[in-house]
């Protein structure tokens, strides 16, 4: 499974972006950057991301550093998913 590929498609849904998701590289920076992402979004976020890859992210797993970049925000995922 290719996880940045996955969050990309679950970025553009969520956040509606209309496939401006697609240029995403994991350079871009999401919080702050996308007006779409604000608090309400991250917590559609959260919920898409727990539903798309099957695992439970606890409050305590998360802060803005996870949100930082499409990069960071696939190294959580990555790492939720190994342990």
């Amino acid at each position: 499974m290719d996880i940045e590929k996955e969050l990309v498609g679950v970025l553009d849904e969520v956040l509606s972006l209309d496939g401006r998701a697609a240029s995403f590289t994991a350079a871009t920076p999401l919080l702050g950057a996308i007006p779409e992402l604000d608090s309400m979004a991250v917590v559609s976020l959260i919920t898409a991301l727990e539903e798309r890859f099957d695992m439970v992210v606890n409050d305590d797993d998360i802060d803005g550093s996870v949100f930082a970049t499409l990069g960071s925000l696939t190294d959580f995922v990555r790492g939720k998913l190994a342990a």
